[in-house]
């Protein structure tokens, strides 16, 4: 059997790059691409094929999909769209363009790509695609509105197509993952240093007592944390099942968060999610 291939996005650590190990390690040909060169070229010292792929840059998105496409011969069995960050604030202290910024990253960028890669599944006759979305693509938590809107509008797109895809040989795919080991959080610091005037804020108090001791103190792993690998799991599943399922889930929050949301009143729910 030929060797199926897949693009990766946001190798550069955390799920992306456990996702690429695992994958080649079981015989894929995979694309990890990153959004800058060095990370790149360090993919590439590892024996990868590292396009340049940053989603905030459409002409990366269309050139990295070309190059990958050029290497296969027009062909890709499947997509991962993975890279993301994060905007720590209060709502009220959200710029309008700090969530212009994060939505052309983390959706706006992911949606293109997508419809870029959809021609070529339809033609050769299959094709996954699998979103990495969060536990905070259904429920959402303070201070963490920029991500839950982004993660909140994937999850709708991403069920939209799934459905206007039954009729083509293309599998549309979700996961969900809760805390996993990545450098998410520190990550988001120049984008809250960018755009987060906290000590301006009418809840200056909670910046300064709580929500910067979190975002610049690395007190260790958080309750019910899992390895990235355990997304890679379940992405290979998602990937080789005959009938892959709609939804992956991954940690033990993300599982009692849906059943909370399936049995609690939005009430209910809002005092157990207003403690995060």
């Amino acid at each position: 059997m030929a060797q199926k291939s897949i693009l990766i996005t946001g190798c550069s650590s955390g799920i992306g790059y456990a996702s690429a190990h695992g994958l080649r390690d079981t015989g894929w040909r995979v694309f990890a691409s990153c959004r800058k060169l060095e990370d790149c070229a360090r993919l590439q010292g590892e024996g990868f094929e590292s396009p340049l792929i940053d989603y905030a840059d459409t002409t990366t998105i269309t050139n990295g999909l070309k190059e990958v496409f050029e290497a296969t011969g027009g062909t890709l069995d499947a997509l991962f769209n993975n890279g993301a960050f994060g905007t720590p604030g209060a709502v009220e202290d959200l710029p309008t363009d700090a969530l212009r910024a994060i939505f052309e990253a983390n959706f706006f960028g992911w949606h293109d790509l997508t419809r870029q890669v959809i021609p070529a599944m339809r033609k050769q006759g299959h094709g996954r695609i699998v979103q990495c979305s969060s536990v905070l693509g259904f429920v959402t938590m303070p201070w963490r509105g920029a991500y839950n809107s982004t993660k909140f509008a994937l999850e709708g797109l991403t069920h939209t197509l799934r459905i206007e895809m039954r009729d083509t040989p293309i599998d549309v795919i979700l996961i969900e993952p809760g805390p996993i080991t990545s450098k998410i959080r520190a990550n988001s610091i120049p984008h809250f240093e960018k755009w987060i005037d906290w000590e301006n804020s009418a809840r200056v108090e909670h910046y300064r007592t709580k929500l910067r001791k979190r975002l610049y103190q690395d007190n260790g792993p958080d309750t019910f944390e899992l390895p990235a690998e355990a997304v890679a799991k379940k992405l290979k599943h998602a990937l080789e099942a005959r009938k892959p399922r709609p939804v992956y889930m991954v940690t033990t929050p993300t599982f009692l968060m849906a059943a909370f949301r399936r049995i609690l009143t939005t009430r209910g729910l809002d005092r157990i999610l207003s403690r995060g």
